[in-house]
């Protein structure tokens, strides 16, 4: 390679991968969940005046179909209303969650996620909680006119103290009525999944319909060790035609942001986990959002927290339905629930995604399925996957290392040439491809091979970075493949590869004091870059170094060969 394919390929991933790291909004770190009961460092408690506080109020603007129907309701300062009626708890558990409702609202209050474990060290021993309980997920609040019907606030009767979702499905219902209104709201629970079917009844509508508001919640608790990295994933995910994110980070303090639908579904996300609602069907879509951003917390410049709402139309029935999410983005799960819900995570920039999606998809596909039916752990899996896509790629890197020196050898006849046609562009470049044509040379044969294994770098690096699947994989002294090593041992054996590598290529080559600075300063420079990105990925790009290592060697001793024999120069005389 010359100086200018170095430069090219060290650009190219600067581009691709630095701005996630160098651009992220690093919040100040927030107290963990076994000191706060909030969500992504929210306040709150357990208490029930807490759950009161994050209980829908009818204050916030309503998104209809578009913007323009977005209405206030009357009173900006309503008079006090009877104290709150006590509320219980149920508890729905599967062998996958502990889903906890309250009888106030039959709102969702907490989703404890039994297969995973916080990465923060104050609450890895318990099973890990994504919701704060001051959340309002499903409340409802019918919006007719001007005024506002709290449901969420109804003290409802439920249909069990308790619900065991473990060997088959079950049915959670919630009734119960104000003045000459009253409800019902249907849960229905997958022992194997974590999909909410939802439907009820809202009688006394009236034969004009309405709108109802489904509360989606604050958003979620900080999850990761990495809070900068998990607080810069807090979003609201829309889809349409494709999936729109918006950062909880671009929100100013308490400013509110309505997004006009239809939509399929709608999400508020962490970095690995998502409480998610799903229109019925697709011929009945999510009207809008309306997302409030919460107060930054005490020492905090931003919020990221968002009081999140759904708009959905309601039949002169009363009839209403959707499907919950409240659980991981693991991939298998998401995509089997259709309308493209595995990308409720959108990574990447927009118009880029289908091409990072086409390498990512079949990327993490054999990487789980190395893992699951060979019974190997992601570290070996990532071992024997850099082993044989540096198997896959070695014709064509051989083949691009060839070409390399071919050019090479014809150096001495093109710099003949330019001396000769110096002030004939046309003409030189007329000789120059004969002289190709002649000796069999591709002038990007050495450039066009060595960029096959980039894109599987990249749809590596999105892996690593965004797979729930690969989230807390320990491998030797590693704690975590997603995260960053620790020690920062794996990026200096890749660093250290990487120069080995280089070095022994620039034997047999003429002298050049660019090319023998690039041979030291591009593995200082990808070891700095690579320093913090995730481990998998320092691991996979260092075992596909030493794998070339054997190939680069055998390589460089045919060129010494080639480079002993005699150049054949070209006849260069004007015709």
């Amino acid at each position: 390679m010359d100086r200018k394919l170095l430069l090219g390929v060290a650009l190219m991933i600067v581009i691709a991968l630095a701005p996630t790291f160098l651009f992220k909004k690093a919040p100040a770190p927030v107290p963990s969940a076994a000191t706060t009961g909030g969500a992504g460092g929210q306040g709150g408690g357990d208490s029930v005046a807490g759950r009161q506080r994050g209980s829908d109020t009818g204050s916030r603007p309503v998104p209809g179909a578009a913007p323009a129907t977005v209405q206030q309701p009357t009173g900006s300062n309503p008079p006090p209303g009877p104290p709150a009626p006590p509320e219980d708890t149920v508890v729905v558990s599967s062998a996958l969650y502990r889903y906890s409702f309250s009888s106030r609202g039959g709102r969702l209050i907490g989703a404890t996620l039994l297969k995973y474990h916080s990465t923060v060290k104050a609450d890895a021993a318990v099973p890990l909680e994504i919701i704060g309980t001051d959340a309002s997920l499903f409340g409802l609040v019918e919006q007719g006119g001007v005024d506002s019907l709290r449901v969420a606030d109804w003290p409802l009767t439920p249909s069990a103290t308790a619900l065991d979702v473990t060997t088959a499905i079950q049915t959670l219902t919630f009734t119960g009525s104000q003045g000459n209104k009253s409800v019902t709201v249907s849960y229905q629970f997958h022992p194997d999944d974590y999909r909410i079917e939802v439907s009820g009844k809202l009688d006394g509508v009236g034969p004009a319909g309405g709108l109802l508001l489904v509360g989606l919640g604050h958003g979620l608790r900080n999850t990761e060790a990495d809070t900068a990295s998990n607080h810069n994933e807090y979003g609201i995910v829309v889809r349409q035609q494709e999936s729109k994110v918006t950062k909880l980070s671009s929100f100013d303090p308490t400013e509110t942001k309505v997004f006009a639908g239809p939509f399929q579904w709608v999400a508020l996300k962490s970095k690995y986990f998502t409480t998610s609602i799903m229109s019925a069907d697709s011929t009945n879509p999510l009207a809008g959002v309306t997302a409030t951003s919460q107060a930054p917390a005490p020492g905090e410049k931003k919020s990221f927290r968002a009081d999140t709402r759904v708009s959905m139309a309601l039949a002169s029935d009363g009839r209403f339905g959707y499907t919950g999410y409240v659980g991981p983005m693991e991939f298998k799960r998401l995509k089997a629930l259709g309308r493209d819900f595995d990308d409720v995570n959108p990574y990447g920039w927009p118009g880029f995604r289908v091409v990072i999606r086409f390498f990512t998809t079949p990327v993490r596909w054999l990487l789980v399925a190395m893992h699951q039916y060979l019974g190997l752990t992601y570290g070996v899996v990532l071992i024997l996957f850099g082993v044989l896509i540096k198997g896959l790629t070695w014709p064509l890197q051989a083949k691009a290392m060839r070409s390399s020196m071919k050019m090479q050898e014809l150096q001495p006849v093109l710099k003949a040439l330019q001396a000769k046609y110096s002030n004939d562009p046309t003409a030189l470049n007329r000789e120059m491809m004969a002289l190709y044509k002649e000796k069999g040379v591709n002038p990007l044969g050495g450039c066009l091979p060595m960029m096959i294994p980039m894109p599987v770098l990249w749809a590596l690096f999105v892996v690593f970075q965004y797979s729930i699947e690969l989230r807390g994989t320990p491998f030797l002294w590693l704690t975590d493949l997603s995260a960053h090593d620790p020690l920062y041992i794996i990026p200096l054996i890749m660093g250290v590869s990487m120069f080995a590598v280089s070095k022994i290529g620039q034997k047999g080559l003429p002298p050049n004091p660019q090319m023998a600075s690039m041979v030291y300063v591009m593995p200082v420079a990808m070891t700095l870059l690579f320093s913090r990105f995730p481990a998998g990925l320092n691991l996979y790009y260092a075992v596909q170094n030493l794998a070339g290592l054997p190939q680069q060697w055998m390589l460089t001793q045919e060129r010494l060969k080639r480079s002993a024999k005699p150049v054949v120069v070209v006849n260069t005389k004007k015709k």
